[in-house]
């Protein structure tokens, strides 16, 4: 996770907002309470994506991502060893890690083809791919099975999620079930030596002689995800081959890399999990601080998860390193706030949800950034070495942990699905339950009995599918029912809360929680809403359960139709992101689409053949026009976008095409003459441009282009290049969340959801313009996440609340413009803001 996770200040985050209105919000002399730069860092304002980050890395068919892999399963017929000979890459001298002295991603293949040659111990396989196109590896290391053993592990597995009643009670699964642990390693590509210390712990299990190392194996299978980021292993970038932080990715599962280690977690359902990072002055090793998930069966988890990394402590310091004589342990040594447990983003919380007692352990001594380039190689190395001897000794001791403590690890894994099938409360943990634990560690919530989420729409199938990848539980309604007063029809999906998961069903459906006062600063996002940001409709139902028969669903029905008589228009309404690649779909093959407003979209009755496929591939749903229908002929917009790779991502997925863009692009004298639409949100700076780069934007903006803007980098554009007279005014650089907006204008406001998301929000004001969307009005627009005033109680949410949150315009060229103060496509995640996004685009297009 890097040293900057505990840099004190706001930093790179805040600095970003100091050209805009408002100079408290964010000017370098902020003092606004913090001890760390803010998570995401500056790179998503100051870096623009390049087009070539995305080429032929992956699909972007659709914006299911569940389709853009299949998903790994453990269940085969065979025993152990499953041994496979992996395809091994070419030899590649620029890999990064040689300079550290540390396996290169070319060399990980063979060393684990000659382990499995020489020990049974050993199996790998290729589980996946990243974003990049590389494999990625998943190693198990355990004594030999047959294949009846192995299914009788299968089949216990599946008991202790399945019925963990009837597993509490087998004697047979107590004496003979293999105690699974598993190490993910090199999630940051540029934290290398998880993998080196993960490497050297699968060579010693796989050939050590001595009796203990071989009864360890006989009750145990240690899984290895040795590099799960070699995309960035090889460039040495903290984000894989599209840009992405996958460590920031699990509640949403954009990426490959996390689809993996969501399967990964799920086939195998760990004990104890390990996440190896770096690097942070002195190892780091979690249980974190308050506050902690308020869905995890918390008592199940701290009392393992502090004494196991009491253990890995111990064991970094029997290393004898200066560098390694105490662990930083977050729960038992940092102040609330400053290293939570809160979101599910983050790879071992997501793993908590999973049955797991997860762990990020932070190896100590940087190697990359400005150190990599400007240390001495011998000083590397040598750090390097230390760090790989931190990162095996952890895995080592938390092998040993779960080994010693198998019995109830299991008992507790047991428990926590038997209190989700049986719909208990979790319990109120006591003061003192593990050293340090007092009320601030106190966070839990009250289980609805049910979710719904009625049917057809891609939106809804989306979200359906979602769950069903992560593990929850869905069934299908067999026919019409009512529940708390409301109609549903048959075919709607039900999610019964008596489910193993519920922790995991909850922290991605339930809208969330406002924690603004009760810590005074958090790292990273801490609100977010799969049911309120995604497009579909979601009810909680608090007790009541609907009086409905229901059937499991492995996959959601199909949502596409083309409801009209043959001989008539078409129309397409853009509610959904899906709807939008469909739009760019049928211009791309020449189809001539009409418009009637910003959100509606008439296709030729000629084109049927066309819309009809569309509406299979994509679950989009055209409807016959009225007769007499007319709309304006528009073409595929021509985008010039300085955006960052997320927001690139989305934007493919829709379907545009994008010419990438940024200061630099644009100094060496980018073209605009041909582009509809200048996308302006990371890397571009009006006031960095050069002089000829400056009359070009001017004579764009003459002619009447396009603009579309988002956050601080798209504000401080507006501003410079006078593009409205909207004045930007920023919040405090650390507020993130779920917010309530009221929808009023044309372009972004008609038909838009009651939510979105903010990240450093921003929000406008004066004269000359549309509002398309304002932060609802009253105390706090804020539902879920953290956002606090800045130094003198001003710019919170309460100076936010009925302010414009979005407006439009046309500029002083006859252009249209759009600015954003909100995040419509923040790391792919809330996809039910991505056609008001596209809606935008299309508008400013022209």
């Amino acid at each position: 996770m890097d040293l900057s996770r505990t840099l004190t200040g706001i930093g790179a985050a805040l600095l970003a907002t100091a050209l805009l209105a408002n100079p408290a919000a964010g000017a370098p002399g902020d003092t606004s309470p913090s001890t760390r730069d803010f998570g995401n860092g500056s790179e998503r304002n100051d870096i623009a994506a390049v087009d070539e980050a995305l080429s032929s890395a992956f699909s972007t068919r659709t914006l299911d991502d569940r389709a853009l892999a299949p998903s790994w399963s453990l269940k085969t017929r065979k025993g152990y060893p499953r041994q496979n000979v992996l395809p091994e890459w070419p030899d590649n001298p620029d890999d990064r890690s040689i300079k550290l002295g540390l396996i290169p991603y070319h060399q990980i293949a063979p060393k684990l083809n000659a382990l499995q040659k020489s020990s049974n111990r050993v199996s790998a396989e290729v589980a996946g791919k990243s974003a990049g196109g590389r494999d990625l590896y998943l190693v198990t290391v355990t004594a030999p099975e047959s294949s009846w053993e192995a299914a009788r592990q299968d089949h216990w597995r599946e008991l202790i999620e399945e019925n963990p009643a009837a597993a509490k009670r087998d004697r047979s699964l107590k004496a003979g079930y293999k105690t699974p642990v598993w190490i993910n390693a090199n999630i940051h590509g540029n934290e290398w030596e998880g993998t080196d210390g993960a490497m050297r712990v699968i060579e010693r299990l796989a050939t050590a002689t001595d009796p203990a190392t071989k009864a360890f194996l006989q009750r145990s299978r240690v899984y290895v995800s040795v590099s799960l980021n070699p995309d960035g292993r090889v460039a040495g970038t903290r984000a894989n081959g599209a840009g992405f932080d996958i460590n920031r990715d699990f509640a949403t599962n954009s990426q490959p890399e996390s689809r993996f280690a969501r399967d990964v977690v799920i086939a195998t359902q760990p004990f104890v999990m390990l996440d190896e990072h770096g690097y942070t002055g002195t190892t780091l090793i979690e249980p974190a601080t308050p506050p902690h998930g308020q869905n995890y069966e918390y008592d199940l988890y701290i009392k393992h998860a502090l004494p196991n990394a009491l253990g890995m402590e111990k064991a970094i310091q029997q290393l004898g390193y200066p560098e390694t004589t105490r662990a930083d342990i977050p729960f038992r040594d940092y102040a609330p706030g400053d290293w939570d447990d809160w979101p599910p983003i983050f790879t071992p919380m997501y793993a908590i949800y999973q049955g797991a007692v997860g762990h990020t352990v932070e190896i100590p001594l940087r190697v990359n950034n400005a150190d990599y380039n400007n240390l001495p190689v011998e000083e590397l190395q040598r750090r390097s070495r230390i760090n790989t001897d931190v990162a095996a000794a952890t895995i080592e001791a938390a092998l040993t942990y779960a080994d010693t403590n198998r019995g109830t690890l299991l008992a507790d894994q047991i428990e926590q699905f038997r209190r989700g099938w049986a719909g208990e409360p979790s319990p109120t943990i006591p003061d003192g339950f593990v050293d340090g634990f007092g009320p601030e560690d106190r966070y839990s919530t009250t289980f609805p009995r049910a979710y719904v989420i009625p049917a057809g729409t891609p939106a809804a199938a989306r979200l359906v599918d979602h769950l069903i990848a992560n593990d929850v539980r869905v069934r299908k309604a067999l026919s019409d029912f009512r529940l708390n007063g409301r109609h549903y029809d048959r075919g709607d999906y039900v999610i019964d809360m008596h489910q193993p998961k519920r922790g995991l069903a909850n922290v991605l459906l339930e809208a969330g929680r406002d924690i603004s006062g009760l810590v005074p600063q958090m790292y990273d996002i801490s609100g977010w809403s799969n049911a309120l940001l995604w497009g579909a409709s979601v009810d909680g139902s608090r007790s009541a359960f609907p009086k409905v028969a229901t059937r499991a669903v492995s996959k959601a029905d199909a949502t596409g139709a083309v409801d009209a008589p043959r001989g008539s228009k078409l129309l397409l309404t853009l509610r959904d992101g899906n709807d939008v690649r469909a739009v760019n779909e049928l211009l791309g093959k020449g189809v001539k689409l009409g418009r009637t407003d910003a959100g509606t979209v008439v296709v030729p009755a000629e084109a049927r053949p066309e819309a009809s496929a569309a509406a299979k591939s994509l679950g989009v749903r055209f409807t016959a026009a009225p007769r007499g229908t007319k709309g304006e002929v528009f073409d595929r917009p021509v985008i010039a976008a300085a955006v960052s790779a997320d927001e690139l991502l989305v934007l493919k997925q829709m379907g545009f095409e994008v010419r990438t863009v940024s200061t630099a692009v644009l100094n060496a004298g980018f073209d605009l003459s041909g582009v509809d639409t200048l996308i302006v949100s990371s890397g571009l700076s009006y006031a960095a441009l050069n002089p000829a780069a400056k009359v070009a934007v001017d004579a764009y903006l003459a002619r009447g282009g396009g603009v579309l803007t988002r956050g601080a980098t798209g504000a401080n554009f507006n501003a410079a290049a006078k593009v409205l007279p909207a004045v930007a005014t920023a919040g405090r650089g650390d507020a993130n969340g779920v917010v309530a907006v009221t929808n009023e204008g044309p372009i972004v406001g008609a038909g838009s959801p009651a939510h979105a998301f903010v990240y450093s929000p921003i929000w406008f004001t004066g004269t000359g313009f549309t509002v398309e969307q304002r932060y609802r009005a009253g105390a706090t627009p804020l539902v879920a996440g953290h956002w606090l005033p800045a130094d003198g109680g001003v710019n919170g949410p309460a100076q936010a609340a009925g302010q414009a949150s979005v407006v439009s315009g046309v500029t002083a060229g006859g252009g249209n413009a759009v600015l954003f103060g909100t995040e419509p496509l923040f790391r792919a995640h809330p996809k039910g803001l991505f056609a008001p996004y596209a809606r935008a685009l299309f508008w400013t297009a022209g």
